[in-house]
C-alpha cells in the first residue's frame, strides 16, 4: 500500500520538447474514418448518445471549443461488446443532442498497452508550447495501462485541428508510476497554472498535481479517504461551482465540488458517483463539512465528466455513463443491436440550499429546445385528483418528456394515501415501469423497473426511492415537480426542481408506447398541471436509406489536415 509521502513522490517527468509520437494500431481497428452505426434498434436511445458499434464506457476529454462545438471522446472498445481494447472514441455536437460520429482520436502509442480515462484541455495560451501561432490547441491527458498488471502512467497527446487527431508527445510519461492503480487525470485550469486530479484508486487517495505546461508536473498534495470507500475511487472530478438561491437562481457565491466515482461500493450495489463540496486554493482541496452527497438515487449513472470550456459564471455541464460495472457487459443491447451503453442526458449543475437538507447539486436537463417536437403537445392539462393517459405509440422515436408540476399543497393535509405517480407501460405485453412520490411521511419518491421481463440479472436492482423534504414550513402551501425522460431504454427523472436525479435503465419485451400521470389524495385547493412532449430522433436525420448512421466522412478529416497544413 502507498502512504502519503510515498503517493507524494511519484515519479514527475520533467520534459520540455515536443515531438510527433507514434500510434499502434491493429488491422481491425479503422483509423481515419468514423465507424458506421445502425441507429434504429428498438432499444437504441434516440436523444442519448449511444456508439456506433462497440462497448463504451467512461466519458473522457470533454471540452467546448470557441466555435460553440462540443467534443466528448470515451472509453471505447472497437472491436467487442464488452470492455477491453480501450481507446478514445469521438463525436461532436452543436448543441449536446446531435452528434456526429468522428473518427477514433485516441490509439494505443503501443502494442500491449491501453488509453484508458482522461481529460483534455484547450491550451490558449500556448503554455505547452506544441502550439506556436496558435490559440485553440487541444492536450488531451490520459492514463496508459501497460498491460493488464501493469504500470499505469499519466501520458498526453496534442492536437493541432482541433480534437479530432491527436500525436502522442514523445517524451511521455508526463508523470511516471510503479502503480497499477494510478489512473483517470482529470486537468483544469486554475488562475496561472494548470491543476490535475488524479486517482490512486486502491488506496482511497485523490492525488492533486500542478503544472505551468501540461508537461511538466509536481504533487501538490493528498485527499484521502473520505466518503464511501467501495473498492476503488476513479474518475476524480474538481469542478467550479455557483451557489444559488433556490427560488431565484440568483447567484449567492462560488465554490467548489470533487465529484468521485466508486466501484464497486454503491449502497445499491456496483457502480456510483459522490461529491464533496468545498474550498480549492490551487494547491489543496478542504471540505467544508463531513457530508458524503451522492449525484443519483438510482444505479445508473458512473465516473461523470465536466466539459471543459464553459463560460465563466455558467453552470458547468456534465454527462456520465449511463450504466453500472455490475451488469454492463450483460445487457442484451449487445447480443441483439452490436453495441452496449449510453451516456446520459447532458446536465447543468448548480448548488442551492434544499430544505433541511442543506448544500446539494441541483441537477438540471440541457436545454431540450433541439429534440422537442415541433407541434402541440401530446397532453397538456391541469387537473387536482385525476389521471393523465396519453398514447405515444405513434412517436417515431419512441421518446418522451414529461413535465409535472403539483402546487397548493397544503402540507398540513396531505396524508400516507396523497401520492402522484406516473406509469410507462407497453399494452402488448403488460410490462410497465412505475415511478412515484408520497406527500406525507417521510416522503419518498420511487422507481421500480422489476416489471419488464427484457434482461435478467442478480444485480439489475428493480426498486429504487428517495426521500425529499419537498418542504420546510408545515403550515404553508407548497410546490413540488418532476420532469423525466423515457428514452426506449433509459429512463431519467429529476425529482423537486433537480434536487434528486435518477437514471435507470430498462429493458421491455416491447417497446413502451403508453403513459398515465395519476394523482390520488390531494388535499383541497392543490392542482397537477401535466406536460408531455415528444421528442425527435437525434438520430434519424443522420440515417442512410438503409438505417445507417455513417458518421463524418473521410473527405472531411481531410479536408481538415489540409487546411492545418496551408496554415502551417
Amino acid at each position: 500500500m502507498f502512504t502519503n509521502t510515498l503517493i507524494g513522490a511519484v515519479a514527475v517527468a520533467a520534459v520540455n520538447v515536443a515531438a510527433q509520437g507514434t500510434s499502434a494500431t491493429t488491422p481491425a481497428v479503422p483509423t481515419g474514418t468514423p465507424i458506421p452505426g445502425d441507429y434504429t434498434g428498438p432499444l437504441r436511445p434516440q436523444v442519448h448518445f449511444s456508439p456506433p458499434q462497440g462497448f463504451m464506457n467512461d466519458p473522457n476529454g470533454m471540452f467546448k471549443d470557441a466555435n460553440g462545438t462540443w467534443h466528448m471522446y470515451y472509453q471505447y472498445n472497437p472491436t467487442g461488446i464488452v470492455a477491453g481494447n480501450q481507446h478514445w472514441g469521438h463525436a461532436t455536437s452543436e448543441d449536446l443532442y446531435h452528434w456526429e460520429n468522428q473518427a477514433i482520436a485516441l490509439y494505443p502509442p503501443e502494442e500491449g498497452q491501453y488509453v484508458f480515462s482522461g481529460s483534455a484541455v484547450i491550451d490558449v495560451n500556448n503554455t505547452s508550447g506544441f502550439f506556436p501561432d496558435q490559440d485553440n490547441g487541444v492536450v488531451a491527458i490520459t492514463t496508459i495501462a501497460h498491460g493488464g498488471s501493469g504500470p499505469q502512467t499519466q501520458d498526453i497527446a496534442y492536437s493541432r485541428d482541433g480534437g479530432y487527431t491527436f500525436e502522442w508527445y514523445a517524451n511521455n510519461p508526463v508523470i511516471d508510476s510503479t502503480s497499477s492503480q494510478f489512473r483517470d487525470p482529470k486537468v483544469i485550469w486554475y488562475e496561472d497554472h494548470w491543476v490535475a486530479v488524479i486517482a490512486y484508486s486502491q488506496e482511497f487517495v485523490v492525488g492533486i498535481f500542478t503544472s505551468p505546461d501540461l508537461k511538466s508536473w509536481t504533487w501538490a498534495s493528498n485527499f484521502t479517504r473520505h466518503g464511501l470507500l467501495g473498492t476503488q475511487y476513479e474518475c476524480p472530478n474538481l469542478v467550479k461551482m455557483p451557489v444559488r438561491d433556490r427560488d431565484s437562481g440568483d447567484l449567492l457565491e462560488e465554490t467548489y465540488v470533487l465529484a468521485l466515482s466508486v466501484q464497486p461500493g454503491a449502497p445499491l450495489g456496483g457502480s456510483i458517483t459522490e461529491y464533496f463540496v468545498g474550498d480549492f486554493n490551487g494547491t489543496h482541496f478542504a471540505p467544508s463539512d463531513a457530508t458524503t452527497r451522492l449525484t443519483d438515487f438510482a444505479k445508473d449513472n458512473y465516473a461523470a465528466q465536466y466539459f471543459y470550456g464553459t463560460a465563466e459564471g455558467e453552470n458547468p455541464v456534465n454527462l456520465g455513463w449511463a450504466s453500472n460495472w455490475q451488469y454492463a457487459q450483460q445487457v442484451p443491447t449487445g447480443n441483439s443491436e452490436g453495441w452496449r451503453s449510453a451516456m446520459t442526458l447532458p446536465r447543468a449543475n448548480y448548488l442551492t440550499y434544499a430544505p433541511r437538507i442543506g448544500l446539494t447539486m441541483v441537477n438540471e436537463i440541457y436545454d431540450m429546445s433541439p429534440v422537442l417536437e415541433d407541434g402541440d403537445a401530446l397532453a397538456e392539462q391541469t387537473m387536482g385528483n385525476g389521471s393523465v393517459v396519453v398514447d405515444y405509440s405513434d412517436v417515431a422515436s419512441g421518446a418522451v418528456f414529461v413535465d409535472v408540476t403539483v402546487t397548493g399543497i397544503n402540507t398540513t393535509l396531505v396524508s400516507s394515501f396523497t401520492t402522484l405517480n406516473l406509469t410507462l407501460s407497453a399494452p402488448a405485453s403488460g410490462e410497465a415501469l412505475q415511478s412515484g412520490f408520497y406527500f406525507g411521511g417521510d416522503t419518498p419518491f420511487f422507481v421500480n423497473r422489476g416489471l419488464l421481463r427484457g434482461f435478467d440479472n442478480i444485480f439489475f436492482t428493480d426498486k429504487f426511492s428517495i426521500a425529499d423534504v419537498y418542504s420546510s414550513d408545515s403550515s404553508a402551501l407548497a410546490s413540488w415537480s418532476m420532469q423525466a425522460v423515457v428514452d426506449r431504454s433509459i429512463f431519467e427523472v429529476f425529482v423537486d426542481r433537480g434536487t434528486h436525479a435518477g437514471t435507470v435503465l430498462f429493458y421491455p419485451t416491447q417497446p413502451l408506447s403508453q403513459l398515465t400521470v395519476a394523482s390520488r389524495d390531494l388535499p383541497e385547493g392543490a392542482q397537477v398541471s401535466v406536460s408531455v412532449r415528444a421528442l425527435k430522433s437525434a438520430w434519424a436525420e443522420y440515417e442512410d436509406e438503409s438505417g445507417v448512421v455513417a458518421g463524418n466522412v473521410t473527405e472531411t478529416i481531410a479536408k481538415r489536415h489540409m487546411a492545418y497544413e496551408a496554415a502551417f
